[in-house]
């Protein structure tokens, strides 16, 4: 009996010794986090839990791959963990100096073949991020194919979506989407279908049940040896699993899947949560898991660029049109002019060189607009055919550096395949050696390129400013719109949606076009509230005859990068306001999306006691002015329907 006894609590210390290696967790340095990771019958899923609540429920994990597969009768393996503590610096950010502090756990596993694989978790007090690993065995060839992602998120029943649908391939203007392109849902039920039925992109917001908190899913560290993911179609239980490109995407071009080649890390898919949207706006989780993969001994600097296409259109690519908008970033301390589509069929590569001189003679730096295209999609814009391949991009990129011309924008990407993302990588690292800043439309969301490419400034990816020009539709949504931005697609990496319009109708013609919806202080509030080291101006020569000297000033001074980003207070479809410093200058940024007057007491502690100045709604559309010092830290803001302000001090 006495030996029966004894074989039996063995066997139990055993079973719980195996239990212990099958269940993990790591929690954030704060302890108020925790990821969980629990083996059931050989399937690895996650937890991440919150102050005691669950904002993502059970979750999988794994990949399936030519050599093997790594979601199912999976045995623990062991599990390592670390602390990180890394400070680094940023120049082109919503922030310069990062404190990034985590814990971290390596938890191994081990298929039917034996072969490995490993979870990386890295908990930090606001984000969660969290990468497959596969490392080289001596059996196995160097190169495989991932196939399929098993990757979830499971959002508690009852929460709420800010989400953007995936769009169909070979679809909207010329076949040029899928773009990143696509009108947010508010509040939409988790678990419910996407417009198109085709799953959502990133970022994806979640307001979790019962006012819990809030959840930022995104994805970083995507180079040219992995695929960008979407969120698959949902399931009615709120599980948002991964999804690799569609067929259709790049017009074809390329395949679905993913080449690697051993060892192997992917990469990361990132969640920041917290009881308030705070984290959700200071969040760097898209840098802190990355590194600087590209060197280069040129400068590229951010800055402000007048843009004569925007509100003008096509026809404005021509010389005098072009000289006039040189005298506009002028007038407006713009360090730059973009000249956009059709330059070289419309102007000409002799009188562009002349726009060069006359630009750099106004100490106006140019940057030119170019096709991404190969031959995935129907945009018929010029030049074409001078960025898709390394011979014909190194020699446009050379006579661009001999020339002084300083940046690119580059448009109409064809998805998020594998073979597209190479070609981002591509144009990244040759630019960084011939100094040409980068910025990137009709695109892919960038996924922490700004910390690893010295030469990226920027990406679209948003339903952006060309669509006031477009639709009058959006001209009316826009104000709810431009209160979701920063808490979703802003929130994750900077975004051209070229702000500031001060003409009432959006036409070069002043009596043709949409109807602006917003007043003049929501549209200079845009200015610090949109987040872009280059920001393209809507403004026109009329803006800087017309309108008050103050607004004109306020954006020859405003910064385009910042040391320091903080929520004030907001809720994403309805008013935001948020606090961006540069230096010892804090800029306050507020707009109202809402059809009726907000009226709000804001903490403003950094402004009391200084003397500040104060953008408002004034009559109608217009803006008021004034200087006033402010002596507490509470500051009553009254904001009219669709509008804004700003307050300036230091």
């Amino acid at each position: 009996m006495k030996t029966r006894s004894i074989l039996l609590i063995a066997a139990l210390t055993a079973a719980n010794f195996l239990n212990a290696q099958q269940n993990s967790e790591v929690k954030s340095p704060d302890k108020k986090t925790a990821v969980k990771l629990e083996n059931k019958n050989g399937q690895v899923v996650y937890n991440v839990i919150h102050e005691g609540k669950a904002f993502i429920e059970s979750s999988p994990l794994g990949i399936t791959t030519s050599i093997g597969d790594f979601t199912n009768n999976l045995k623990p393996a062991g599990t390592k963990t670390k602390s990180i503590n890394e400070k680094y610096e940023l120049n082109r950010s919503k922030v310069s100096k990062v404190n990034y502090t985590a814990n971290e756990l390596v938890a191994s596993y081990i298929n039917t073949n034996k072969d490995t694989i490993k979870f990386i978790f890295r908990v930090s007090n606001t984000d969660v991020a969290f990468s497959y690993m596969l490392p080289k065995t001596k059996k196995q060839t160097s190169t495989f194919t991932i196939d399929k992602e098993f990757t979830g998120f499971k959002l508690p029943s009852g929460s709420t979506a800010f989400i953007t649908p995936q769009s169909p391939t070979k679809f909207g203007w010329k076949n040029t989407k899928p773009s990143y392109e696509e009108k947010y849902v508010i509040e939409q039920p988790v678990g419910s279908k996407s417009q198109y039925g085709l799953g959502f992109t990133y970022p994806a917001l979640f307001h979790v049940k019962d006012n819990t908190g809030w959840v930022l899913i995104s994805e970083t560290g995507t180079t040219g040896k992995y695929a960008g993911t979407r969120l698959a179609e949902p399931t009615a239980a709120g599980l948002y699993e991964v999804a690799f490109p569609m067929e259709g995407e790049n017009n074809g071009v390329g395949a679905t899947t993913v080449s690697a080649t051993l060892p192997f890390s992917s990469p990361w898919k990132t969640i920041t949560i917290g009881k308030t949207l705070e984290p959700i706006i200071a969040s760097t989780v898209a840098t802190d898991v990355v590194k600087p993969l590209v060197q280069s001994k040129n400068i590229f600097k951010p800055g402000k660029a007048s843009w004569s296409w925007i509100m003008w259109q096509d026809e404005s690519c021509n010389y005098n049109d072009q000289i006039t908008f040189i005298d506009v970033a002028a007038a407006a301390n713009c360090e730059y002019i973009l000249i956009d589509a059709l330059w070289d069929n419309q102007i000409g590569t002799d009188k562009m060189i002349e726009l060069f001189k006359y630009a750099h003679s106004k100490n106006v730096e140019v940057m030119l607009w170019y096709n991404s295209n190969g031959n995935w999609n129907d945009a018929p814009q010029t030049p074409k055919d001078r960025m898709n391949t390394k011979e014909a991009r190194r020699k446009e990129m050379q006579w661009m550096q001999q020339n002084g011309v300083k940046g690119i924008k580059v448009d109409f990407f064809g998805g998020d395949k594998q073979v597209t993302m190479q070609l981002y990588e591509d144009i990244l690292t040759d630019a960084a050696e011939f100094g040409l800043a980068v910025n990137f439309h009709g695109t892919t969301l960038p996924r922490g390129w700004e910390r690893m490419y010295p030469s990226y400034m920027t990406s679209e990816a948003a339903l952006a400013s060309e669509n006031l020009i477009f639709e009058q539709a959006f001209c009316d949504s826009y104000p709810v719109t431009a209160t979701i931005y920063p808490f979703t697609r802003n929130a994750v990496a900077a975004m051209d949606f070229g702000p500031v319009f001060l003409s009432n109708r959006l036409n070069r013609e002043e009596n043709k076009g949409n109807f602006r919806r917003t007043t003049d202080a929501f549209e200079i509030a845009t200015s610090v509230l949109f987040f872009s080291p280059l920001q393209h101006w809507g403004i026109t020569p009329n803006d800087i005859k017309n309108k008050p000297a103050y607004l004109i000033d306020f954006l020859k001074e405003v910064p385009t990068v910042w040391d320091e980003t903080k929520l004030i207070d907001g809720y994403p479809g309805k008013y935001c306001v948020l606090a961006r410093r540069k230096n010892n200058t804090w800029y306050i940024a507020a707009v109202n999306g809402q059809d009726t007057p907000l009226n709000i007491d804001i903490k403003l502690p950094m402004l009391k006691g200084k003397e500040v100045k104060i953008i408002k709604d004034g009559k109608g559309s217009e803006s008021a002015y004034e200087i006033k010092k402010l002596n507490s830290d509470t500051y009553p803001l009254n904001l009219a329907a669709h509008g804004g302000s700003v307050l300036v001090g230091k």
